[in-house]
């Protein structure tokens, strides 16, 4: 078991459909890390900002996604995560997609889908969680929506960190900040949410806040509004020490 764990979040712009700039401009921001990283979180839909109706976007698995993701965890010897418009045999998904330095491959498929939009009328939902057992810690990951909904974020499988990416409005971005704390506090683990900065096609701002929460609730790291990134390290003793201390957790 690997005790510290270090996340590098990566808060971007990202231009309106445009997969090869997307990809560009991260590629650069993570050229720019100069230290050891074991995870790098990316937003919502990295490649073509939030667009659930376009689906010659989606990709498979042998798309140039996959690829470039795969390059970047074997030239970074680190897992790189974030979600991406997915087709499998007739159906597109939301889909979050975790590949590590060796080239294997987890996913999760968004469960919530954004009605407010209509991401549902093309896309497929989850129905599953997933659980990625990594360097001895247990991960579980989400897409934006599904914060709002504490049962179906519930840490039912004890997971040691919980990723969020999104696609969060600033307009709504006190309820992003409010809702980071709340899983973490309540399912006692470290929650990390990153988000998108910029507008998107139809001029929605995106103020960013991408954060990473410990399992008592506190912030620990912030990107503000800026592009970029953030690095932290997570200490899984001291997880341990809480949750010994507080095993609130057993009563659920």
């Amino acid at each position: 078991m690997q005790n510290e764990l270090n996340i590098a979040l990566i808060q971007a712009d990202l231009i309106w459909k445009d997969k090869k700039v997307n990809l560009a401009n991260i590629s650069e921001l993570i050229s720019s890390i100069n230290e050891a990283v074991d995870v790098i979180v990316l937003p919502e839909m990295f490649t073509t900002a939030f667009c659930v109706d376009d689906m010659e976007l989606a990709e498979e698995m042998d798309g140039m996604t996959v690829q470039w993701m795969q390059g970047i965890a074997k030239k970074t010897n680190a897992a790189i995560c974030g979600s991406i418009l997915f087709k499998e045999k007739e159906h597109y998904y939301n889909r979050f997609l975790f590949v590590e330095p060796n080239r294997a491959i987890h996913h999760y498929d968004k469960h919530h889908l954004f009605s407010l939009v209509g991401e549902e009328k093309n896309l497929t939902k989850g129905t599953t969680k997933m659980l990625i057992d990594y360097k001895g810690w247990k991960l579980q990951p989400f897409i934006c929506y599904d914060i709002r909904f504490p049962a179906w974020c519930q840490n039912d499988d004890n997971a040691d960190i919980q990723l969020y990416v999104a696609n969060w409005p600033a307009k709504r971005i006190h309820h992003w900040k409010l809702l980071l704390q709340a899983r973490a506090t309540e399912n006692q683990c470290y929650v990390v949410g990153v988000n998108r900065t910029g507008d998107d096609f139809y001029g929605n701002a995106h103020n960013g806040q991408s954060a990473v929460i410990d399992y008592t609730g506190i912030e620990i790291c912030s990107s503000g509004d800026k592009n970029g990134i953030e690095l932290v390290k997570l200490s899984k003793e001291n997880l341990v020490k809480h949750k010994e201390r507080y095993p609130f957790w057993k009563d659920r």
